[in-house]
Parts: structure tokens; sequence; C-alpha cells
């Protein structure tokens, strides 16, 4: 299910339409995480503050870009990088 919707906001950003809102829209309805309250904005954060495998993905992602299934003790995760 998650890699559905992961692929669903590739589709988005490939298509140039608005991947924060779907993103945002996606996380308040299926996140499990806090931060769903928030639209899946964990808010900024630097390294040593986040779990490893998490951090890793995010620190490697360039402003705007989508991961892919990142995994973590945490469970299973898509990361938006916004800045």
């Amino acid at each position: 299910l998650v890699r559905e919707y992961q692929e669903q906001l590739q589709s988005v950003a490939n298509q140039g339409e608005d991947v924060d809102a779907f993103f945002s829209s996606l996380a308040s309805k299926y996140s499990d995480c806090s931060s769903a309250k928030r639209g899946g904005d964990l808010g900024e954060f630097g390294r040593g503050k986040m779990q490893p495998n998490f951090e890793a993905a995010a620190f490697a992602l360039k402003p705007g870009s989508l991961s892919d299934l990142v995994y973590s003790d945490s469970g299973v995760h898509i990361i938006y990088r916004i800045s």
C-alpha cells in the first residue's frame, strides 16, 4: 500500500502538479506518525536527530525530491524534502 502512495506521489511530481498538497493530504489521512496532523511535516531537523536509515535518506535528497520507500524501526516512510 505504501508503494502505491509513493507511485502516486511520483506521478503527481512527474506531471508538474502540486506535490506539497498531495503529500500533505496522504500523510494526513494515512500516516500513523504524530506529524500526520501537520500533513507529514516534521519541521527542520539536523543530523543525529532521526533514525539512521531515515536520516540518511532525508539528507541524500535534493529539495523538492521524493524518496523511494525508506525502512526504519518505526516503519515504512516516504520522504518529501522541501528544503
